[in-house]
C-alpha cells in the first residue's frame, strides 16, 4: 500500500513517488528501510547550488513523517524570494491514495494571524486605520468594555479576549459573516485590563476581521482575496467554505485514542477567518513569507511594527509582534514566524530574514509535529548553501 512523496525543485514542475508501504497508515514505526525505493512518474534536475541540502531537509521531512506517522506532509523552502524546494509525502486523501502534491491546499490554522496581519499593514499605510483608536471606530456594534480595546492590543493578544472554551475549538456552526461570529464572545468579560498581560486569543483576531471590514469598508474575504492573496501570487489561498468545492483541498485526520488514524470531526471554519480560517499551500505561503524580508509590498517601516515584541506595561516583552512571533533560535540567529493547530491540521511558517529563508510546512492531522524545531533543522540545510 505505497505512501506517495512529489516534489518541486526549485520552480520547476517535478514529481516523485516514494513506495514507504502500508506500515504507516496501520500505525505501526516505519523503518529507514521502508524509504528505499523510489517510483519517479516525471523528474527535473535539482538546483545544483542546493542538492545536497534538499537531500538533507528530505531525509529530515521523512524523518517526521515517519516518527509521527503523517498521512501527509507539504514542505516547500524559499531563498531570496525564489521557490528552491517544493515536495509532498504521503497522502492528502488516505481513503482514494491521493498523493500529497504541492499543490494540494491545507488548513494553515493560526498561520492565518500573520496573513491578516498584512492588511492591517496595508491599512496603516494607507492611513484608514488607526492602530491605537478604540475598535468601536471600525466595530460600532462591539460592546464597550471597561477599558479601550484597540486592534494594536488585539494584534499582540494583549487585549484580554478570550480564547476558546469548551468545545468552541470543534464548532460547526456556519457564521454569514464576520461580525456574526463576534457573537461567540463580544458580550464576555475582558480577562484583565487590555495591556497588562499576555494571553494568546484567537478570538481577537476575529475582532480584529471586523475591524478590516469597517475600515476598507468592504467585506473582510474580498479585502483579502484583492490585496493580499492577488498581488503577492497566492492563487491556492482562500477562506474555508465546507459547502464549496476546493480543488486540490486535503481530507483532514487525527488519531484516536488507540493511536488509529480516524477522519477529523467536521468542522465550519467560518466562526475564524482570521484566527485560522484559510486554506493554503506550502509554496504561497513562502510567497506571502518572501514578500515581508524586505519592503516592498509593505514598507519598511510596517515591516519593522509587524516584527519588533510589543511590551505588556510593565515593559516585559512578549516575543510576539503584529500577528507574527519574533524570537532567536539556539543559535542567536532572528527569527519571525507562526505555528498552527487546527482540527485535521498542524503547520509552521518561519523567516529567517537576516539569512532570507523562509520555510513552510503543513500537515493534514493534529499534533503532527510541525513546529519550529523542525523548520529550523531544515532551514539551516539552506544557509551555507545560500552564503556560497
Amino acid at each position: 500500500m505505497p505512501i506517495p512523496r512529489t516534489r518541486l525543485p526549485r520552480a520547476l514542475p517535478s514529481r516523485r513517488t516514494l513506495l514507504l508501504g502500508a506500515l504507516l497508515l496501520a500505525g505501526a514505526p516505519l523503518s529507514a528501510t521502508a524509504h528505499a525505493q523510489a517510483s519517479p512518474y516525471a523528474q527535473a534536475g535539482a538546483h545544483p547550488r542546493y542538492g545536497a541540502a534538499i537531500d538533507s531537509a528530505r531525509a529530515i521531512a521523512m524523518q517526521l513523517v515517519a516518527e509521527r506517522r503523517l498521512p501527509g506532509l507539504s514542505v516547500a523552502v524559499g531563498i531570496d524570494g525564489e521557490i528552491i524546494w517544493s515536495e509532498g509525502f504521503g497522502f492528502a486523501d488516505v481513503e482514494n491514495r491521493v498523493p500529497v502534491t504541492p499543490l494540494t491546499r491545507f488548513r494553515i490554522a493560526s498561520i492565518s494571524k500573520p496573513v491578516t496581519a498584512a492588511a492591517i499593514g496595508l491599512l496603516v499605510e494607507q492611513g484608514r486605520l488607526d492602530l491605537d483608536a478604540p475598535v468601536q471606530r471600525y466595530v460600532p456594534t462591539f460592546p464597550q468594555k471597561p477599558w479601550p480595546v484597540t486592534t494594536r492590543l488585539l494584534a499582540g493578544h494583549l487585549a484580554g479576549i478570550r480564547h476558546y472554551n469548551g468545545g468552541e475549538f470543534l464548532s460547526a456552526i456556519a457564521y454569514p459573516s464576520v461580525t456574526a461570529a463576534l457573537a461567540v464572545f463580544a458580550d464576555d468579560t475582558l480577562l484583565h485590563q487590555p495591556g497588562t498581560r499576555y494571553a494568546y486569543s484567537s478570538y481577537g483576531w476575529n475582532l480584529i476581521s471586523a475591524v478590516i471590514e469597517g475600515a476598507a469598508q468592504e467585506s473582510f474575504l474580498r479585502y483579502m482575496r484583492d490585496n493580499v492573496f492577488t498581488p503577492l501570487g497566492m492563487r491556492r489561498t482562500v477562506a474555508e467554505h465546507p459547502d464549496s468545492i476546493i480543488p486540490f483541498r486535503a481530507r483532514f485526520y487525527q488519531r484516536g485514542r488507540d493511536g488509529v488514524l480516524v477522519n477529523a470531526p467536521y468542522v465550519d471554519n467560518s466562526v475564524k477567518w482570521a484566527g485560522g480560517g484559510f486554506l493554503s499551500t506550502a509554496e504561497d505561503l513562502v510567497r506571502f513569507g518572501s514578500a515581508h524580508l524586505e519592503p516592498g509590498f509593505l514598507k519598511a517601516e510596517t515591516l519593522a511594527l509587524m516584527h519588533t515584541s510589543q511590551k505588556s506595561s510593565d515593559g516585559r516583552e512578549t516575543g510576539y509582534g503584529i500577528g507574527w512571533s519574533v524570537g532567536r533560535d539556539s543559535t542567536g540567529r532572528r527569527t519571525i514566524g507562526h505555528s498552527g493547530g487546527a482540527v485535521g491540521g498542524n503547520t509552521y511558517l518561519l523567516l529567517l530574514p537576516d539569512q532570507r529563508i523562509v520555510v513552510a510546512l503543513l500537515a493534514n492531522t493534529s499534533n503532527a509535529g510541525t513546529n519550529a524545531r523542525v523548520a529550523g533543522r531544515i532551514a539551516r540545510q539552506f544557509i551555507s548553501a545560500a552564503d556560497r
